[in-house]
């Protein structure tokens, strides 16, 4: 696709287009965010202890763990990448996406310190499967976790390791 960077693609558009990519991307109303890389070692254990974890619970079931190379489809127009995605839909060799998301969660460092964590659930919101959404701090022993009540996002805060 020519000049991808500058006109506003489709969600299969974006897939084509990052087949072509070595870096990890987003898609933000239409065009491509480039992903922080070089997670530190804080952020990167927290995720793969999670991914372990629940793939531990998970086995065996129908329920599944997705890194962030798998996608998660929160707007017509919008593609995110959750550090783990928890989807009990079976996995398609041709897909690039997590279908029917029922857990994400996102890991919190200085490198994406910037992003606006309120419109990322809004994003969320928007999927009616999601069930829940876990924020975690990597500097400190700190969580967000969100579950979908009829209206709105319920938060359970934890702050402390027990």
């Amino acid at each position: 696709m020519a000049n991808a960077e500058k006109q506003a693609m489709t969600v299969e558009e974006f897939f084509q287009w990052q087949l072509a990519k070595e870096d990890r991307y987003e898609l933000v109303d239409g065009f491509p965010v480039k992903m922080m890389t070089g997670a530190s070692n804080f952020h990167d254990r927290i995720a793969t202890n999670i991914i372990a974890a629940l793939g531990n619970q998970l086995k065996g079931g129908p329920c599944w763990v997705a890194s962030p190379d798998t996608a998660t489809r929160t707007r017509i127009r919008g593609i995110r990448r959750p550090d783990v995605t928890v989807t009990c839909a079976p996995p398609r060799p041709d897909a690039y996406e997590a279908r029917e998301p029922r857990l994400v969660v996102e890991v919190l460092s200085p490198s994406n310190a910037g992003i606006a964590w309120q419109r990322k659930l809004d994003e969320y919101w928007r999927l009616q499967g999601l069930a829940y959404v876990l924020l975690i701090d990597s500097l400190s022993v700190r969580a967000n976790f969100y579950t979908r009540r009829a209206t709105e996002w319920e938060l359970t805060e934890v702050d402390a390791i027990d």
